[in-house]
């Protein structure tokens, strides 16, 4: 089943997701992110600025090889 998790993004990621530029998220994995989860990601400047972007997890990358422990990679896509 499909999870929808808020989270805070920073104006300058906010906007290269938005133009596709950025298709992948690093996020600690406090929240057990799965493929087929959606991120709504909430543009955060000093405030909310009211701008949000609803995302896909297409991949996840966990790989210790690759990626600092208790975090992840993953792969989204703009719905």
């Amino acid at each position: 089943m499909a999870f929808v998790h808020e989270l805070k993004i920073r104006p300058d990621y906010f906007v290269s997701v938005l133009d596709g530029s950025k298709p992948f998220e690093v996020r600690k994995n406090d929240r057990d992110f799965r493929t087929g989860d959606y991120l709504m990601l909430s543009e955060y400047a000093s405030g909310y600025t009211g701008r949000k972007v609803k995302v896909l997890v297409t991949y996840l990358l966990r790989d210790s090889c690759y990626v600092k422990d208790d975090y992840v990679i993953m792969g989204i896509k703009k719905v």
